[in-house]
């Protein structure tokens, strides 16, 4: 096996190398970097604050999310509900319970200027706090900086391609990392910043250490992909391998779906919502005391959410996603007899069901408490450096006035093999293909270019 690497200095080596297999492998490393590094900087810059996304929402809106905690009894969720009406008029559709003592509750209302704003609630005094827009907290738009739900469908499309390539990028990387008689750069760092032998080494060692963190990362966050992930959310919904329908008793479904009226996890958005009995009428509606109190004894955990209904046929909806998966709870109450008409939880989900939220749960740093957290904030941070080591690395190769792309093997037929496995993974993740042969066909007006410059 040739003892080329990428450390190497002299760019006529890399010409004059045997090992085509290596030549066609570092072209599409690099490539794969081009497309994905600026990605991966900012997934892994908002997805580390994000680890933390309670602790810092508790610190930066603690006037609105914190209170002192007092001996006196909590004010009824309907009292709450009426104090933040008063300060804000609008109709009330959720309400949502104090997650721990010294928590406010948390009244969302629709305004007729406003839209949807969250109301904070003392819930011993029945102060209210203060306002919102509804998903107005500073990790709600780090969330959305993340998942780049700000720049619309075709920004997030970018999710799945980035995922894609991540994946590519790693299984090159690591092929590239191979060792082949060279004395350092393997798990040890040569040379001092100052030489590019050293941001090589610090590129080849942190990429080995984190490379199953960005494939766990990438396969985790597929499940939010344009795409991708929302036919597989589609096909995990309503069946008894992903999300039942009806878990425990068949009862009738509206045409609504859980994103539309609950904050839910990603994989039951697409969850269809029961209606209440149509043999009510003219019954009066429990109220919302009545269904908060139903949900305590059913025992949902604290900080549950209640969606309110708001026509005739609607239900009240209490929801809860801790940390610990084993206590996600879902329960439809029919809103005229209190009646729960679905109360699913975790062990209701099918094998696919599970492995979707528990991937999820880990993938949000939640499932395994600080740990979890401390552990994915290691692998953000080496994949900033990671980055930034790739970027130093190739300025200091790239020939001047060239972008540096490495050289085409001289067996053309390697190259073709590696698209052929390639082409297998666009086929599984169809951005990903289309994203491959637009690279295919900008790698070969670069060559042809270059060709033409040389000619003349």
């Amino acid at each position: 096996m040739s003892d080329f690497t990428i450390g190497r200095d002299s760019a006529s080596a890399a010409v004059h190398s045997p090992s085509d297999l290596y030549r066609a492998v570092w072209r599409w490393h690099f490539y794969a970097g081009l497309l994905v590094l600026p990605f991966l900087l900012s997934l892994a810059v908002t997805g580390a604050l994000y680890l933390f996304k309670d602790e810092i929402d508790n610190v930066v809106h603690a006037d609105l999310k914190r209170v002192a905690v007092s001996e006196q009894a909590t004010r009824p969720p309907s009292a709450m509900v009426e104090a933040a009406l008063a300060a804000y008029p609008g109709t009330a559709i959720k309400f949502t319970d104090p997650v721990d003592p010294g928590a406010s509750a948390e009244i969302t209302v629709n305004t007729a200027d406003k839209g949807n704003i969250a109301v904070y609630v003392d819930p011993y005094g029945g102060k209210v706090l203060g306002s919102l827009p509804d998903r107005g907290t500073v990790m709600w738009t780090i969330r959305y900086l993340h998942s780049l739900k700000y720049f619309g469908s075709f920004a997030r499309a970018m999710i799945e391609i980035t995922a894609g390539w991540a994946i590519l990028l790693v299984g090159t990387g690591i092929y590239l990392w191979w060792p082949r008689k060279q004395t350092g750069g393997v798990l040890s760092v040569r040379g001092t910043p100052r030489k590019r032998v050293f941001w090589r080494d610090t590129h080849a060692v942190l990429g080995l250490f984190v490379g199953g963190f960005i494939v766990f990362l990438a396969v985790t966050g597929m499940p939010w992909s344009g795409v991708w992930g929302a036919k597989v959310n589609e096909w995990a919904n309503g069946s008894n391998f992903g999300y039942p329908a009806g878990v425990r008793i068949a009862v009738p479904m509206s045409g609504e779906h859980m994103e539309h009226v609950a904050k839910t996890t990603w994989s039951l958005e697409q969850a269809q919502v029961p209606q209440s009995s149509g043999d009510s009428e003219g019954a009066a509606p429990i109220g919302l005391d009545e269904a908060v109190a139903t949900f305590d004894r059913l025992g949902l955990q604290r900080g549950y959410a209640v969606n309110i209904p708001t026509d005739a046929m609607g239900v009240y909806t209490g929801s809860v996603y801790p940390d610990d998966l084993s206590k996600q709870r879902v329960v439809h109450l029919d809103q005229f007899t209190g009646k729960p008409l679905i109360d699913m939880s975790y062990a209701d989900y099918g094998p696919l069901g599970k492995a979707l939220e528990w991937s999820v749960n880990v993938h949000m740093g939640q499932q395994y408490g600080l740990a979890n957290q401390l552990v994915l904030l290691a692998a953000c941070v080496a994949i900033v450096l990671l980055a930034v080591s790739a970027g130093v690395m190739w300025w200091k190769r790239r020939p001047a006035g060239s972008l540096g792309v490495p050289p085409m093997p001289s067996d053309k037929r390697v190259f073709r093999g590696l698209i052929a496995i390639l082409v297998i993974g666009g086929i599984i993740f169809p951005l990903v293909g289309l994203s491959l042969v637009v690279m295919l066909v900008l790698d070969w007006i670069y060559v042809r270019t270059r060709r033409r410059r040389r000619v003349a």
